[in-house]
């Protein structure tokens, strides 16, 4: 299967950042500000680690993803919050993956709808894996359009099936003009959302707008420029590799999460 290359996406990545910092700057909220700069100087050595592992084969032994202390930092940006609407599985699962995506990546769909799916089957149905989802808007105003809407589903607890309905009918190319608002409100029907009134206003909100730059702040900080970005357990894995990959990275991070109680 073909990986990201990170290359091909930093432009888009520096721009989106650049989007970023300007919705971001002073005169906004100053205490979220404060608390995004603590975030990132906690993150410093993680940095270091994610970008050494980004020129990684993709291949590499899982079995470091259990032992190395390297990761300890990463492990971190695990919420575990039992209020996420955008998260999935039990809060006490042993193993957490924290995916950075964006709904208008292709090798996003290619895992939600392929890789994603037997995951959950496997590992989140059985009490051992949460997923917590990142949005990580980085191709521009459909994703971020993409990224509101799935806020909005969250906040009437349909963010996975809004997931799963958009990732089924996203068009193969980006910035097409399809995903708007509307669009993107009737896939939120069809995924079940009940409310549509609230729904069309949390997709335009500050709320959804803060949400949203924050999960961006929080992958750039971490030094993700591609998507789709996953922890595993602090362990990262870059791209939609194939789903023996994931399995063998989450069952190394279970055996260690065994070992350590």
């Amino acid at each position: 299967m073909s990986r990201n290359n990170p290359a091909r996406t930093k432009s888009r990545a520096t721009s989106a950042r650049n989007d970023t910092a300007r919705r971001l700057r002073p005169g906004g909220n100053k205490k979220f500000l404060a608390g995004l700069a603590l975030f990132a100087a906690v993150c410093l050595l993680s940095l270091a680690v994610f970008q050494m592992l980004g020129a990684e084969d993709s291949d590499a032994s899982a079995g470091t993803a259990s032992t190395d202390p390297r990761f300890a930092e990463l492990a971190k940006v695990a919420r575990r919050d039992a209020a996420d609407p955008l998260a999935l599985g039990r809060v006490d699962a042993p193993v957490v993956m924290v995916e950075y995506s964006d709904f208008q990546c292709p090798f996003c769909r290619t895992f939600g709808r392929k890789i994603e799916p037997e995951l959950i089957a496997r590992y989140v149905d059985q009490g051992v894996l949460r997923i917590e989802w990142r949005n990580f808007a980085i191709f521009g105003p459909e994703s971020e359009n993409s990224a509101r809407a799935a806020w909005a589903a969250g906040q009437q607890g349909r963010f996975w099936e809004f997931h799963n309905t958009l990732m089924a009918n996203a068009p193969e190319k980006k910035n097409t003009g399809e995903l708007t608002p509307e669009r993107l409100a009737e896939l939120a029907a069809q995924a079940g959302v009940a409310d549509m009134a609230k729904f069309r206003a949390d997709q335009q909100s500050q709320a959804a707008a803060a949400a949203i730059g924050k999960d961006a702040a929080e992958a750039y900080a971490l030094g993700a420029s591609s998507t789709p970005t996953f922890l595993i357990n602090g362990r990262p894995v870059l791209g939609a590799q194939p789903v023996e990959q994931f399995a063998a990275v989450i069952e190394a991070a279970r055996a260690a999460a065994e070992q350590a109680k």
